[in-house]
């Protein structure tokens, strides 16, 4: 299976959740993590954002297509 890779970076829990949970939904395999951009800076030594989102490489392009699907009016 592919590698997963970096499909975008926010900057908290609480988003990276979100996003999470709509690929999931779409049917989408993702995960998050805390980026290790700027190690040794005080946020990464706080356990606190940024964080990525990661998708399976062959993944991106749908990923970034739920992403940026406008929302169904209710």
């Amino acid at each position: 299976m592919a590698e997963p890779v970096v499909l975008d970076e926010v900057q908290t829990e609480a988003e990276a959740q979100l996003v999470v949970s709509i690929l999931r939904s779409a049917g989408i395999e993702s995960a998050h993590r805390v980026s290790n951009r700027g190690a040794g800076a005080y946020a990464q030594t706080s356990g606190i954002g940024p964080y990525e989102i990661l998708v399976y490489a062959d993944d991106v392009d749908a990923a970034r297509e739920v992403l940026s699907a406008e929302p169904e009016p209710e």
